[in-house]
């Protein structure tokens, strides 16, 4: 059965950015763009962690997340600081000045709910996010199976 699905969450993806970038710029908010929210969303939350854990939260690979690290900090949103316990180990912590754009990043994340679930139901939300869930928790273990260098099913029989 061919589907669209994965060609939708793209293209929602993508929109949702444009959108996002919008917002924040509408909001007087040009210090960093959608993807640098996330990073500062993660740190607003759980602020002096290590690269490897914030990669983690965020889902970004260690080399793009260090690229947009030093563009972050060049902006003067992030620092990083040797952690007192491990000096081999950095830890990103929120300047000042991103601190104070917290309350307008979360203002633009409402509307960008608002817009996602206009004219939804509260039930088909919770079913549409079990089933995102559902497709998360599938490509999960599927990225596992292949850094184990095992084959990835798809649960069909193939005979």
């Amino acid at each position: 059965m061919e589907t669209r699905t994965g060609f939708l969450i793209s293209y929602i993806k993508q929109v949702q950015g444009r959108v996002f970038d919008r917002l924040l710029q509408r909001c007087g908010v040009d210090e960093f763009n959608g993807p640098q929210g996330h990073i500062l969303y993660v740190l607003w939350k759980s602020e002096g962690i290590p690269i490897v854990e914030l990669a983690q939260k965020t889902g970004l690979a260690k080399n793009t997340l260090t690229v947009m690290l030093c563009r972050m900090e060049e902006n003067g949103l992030i620092c990083r600081e040797i952690s007192a316990s491990d000096r081999r180990q950095s830890l990103i912590s929120l300047t000042p000045r991103a601190r104070a754009l917290e309350k307008c990043y979360n203002q633009v994340s409402q509307q960008m709910n608002s817009l996602f679930f206009k004219d939804f139901e509260k039930a088909e939300i919770k079913q549409l996010e079990q089933y995102l869930d559902r497709i998360v928790s599938n490509l999960e273990q599927a990225e596992q199976a292949l850094k184990k260098g095992k084959d990835v099913h798809d649960g069909k029989d193939k005979n």
